[in-house]
């Protein structure tokens, strides 16, 4: 009975968002998609002609933004799970982890790219600290292919929760990129612990 009662909360809360409906109304896939819009129109990093990489990306809100944003550029999204087509991207299904997609991402784009994005998060185990700290390991992995695959004025952009690991993520993107800002959405549920880091201008690989 309480889990029940736990799932109609969530729907009822779920229903009386206004983020989540209007995904529906515009046909975006997630709510974050408005994440992300409200992040380009501080930071203003997409493009005609940007070259990007959209990590973990189903089911695809951030690549349809992305799509939206971009013409003439060209954008490369993938995750471990499956993901819907999406007109004007491409999707590689596989762990960004693995030295195989790291090649057919250098081998998609034959050039240093300008945008790598990262909305990841560890799958929810229940334990909350242990589920944060999960989510930053993926950012700092995020971020060590970043400063491989960016432009020297290239942009990493990528969600994090405040928590242990916190200030290891924020001292590893001064070292290896020129300008950090930490930015909370206004679209991010109030009581989440998200938030955004974005990084600009990659210094050196970090190592």
């Amino acid at each position: 009975m309480k889990k029940n009662k736990i799932s109609k909360n969530w729907l009822t809360k779920r229903k009386k968002d206004k983020y989540f409906k209007d995904s529906k109304i515009q046909g975006y896939r997630s709510r974050s998609a408005f994440k992300l819009i409200e992040m380009n129109n501080k930071f203003k990093f997409f493009k005609k002609k940007t070259l990007l990489v959209d990590l973990g990306s189903s089911p695809g809100g951030w690549s349809q933004v992305a799509e939206k944003e971009i013409d003439n550029g060209k954008i490369l999204s993938i995750d471990i799970k499956p993901m819907e087509k999406i007109n004007n991207v491409d999707f590689i299904q596989g762990d960004f982890l693995s030295d195989s997609i790291t090649k057919k991402i250098e081998l998609y784009f034959n050039s240093k790219i300008d945008v790598v994005l990262s909305d990841m998060a560890a799958n929810t185990s229940g334990n909350k600290d242990l589920d944060s700290y999960k989510t930053g390991e993926l950012c700092l992995k995020a971020m060590d292919l970043s400063t491989k695959i960016l432009s020297s004025d290239g942009v990493f952009l990528s969600k994090i929760f405040m928590g242990s690991i916190f200030q290891e993520i924020n001292d590893k993107a001064k070292r290896s990129f020129k300008k950090i800002v930490k930015f909370k959405p206004l679209s991010s549920k109030k009581e989440s612990k998200e938030i955004y880091i974005y990084c600009k201008g990659v210094l050196k690989n970090d190592k």
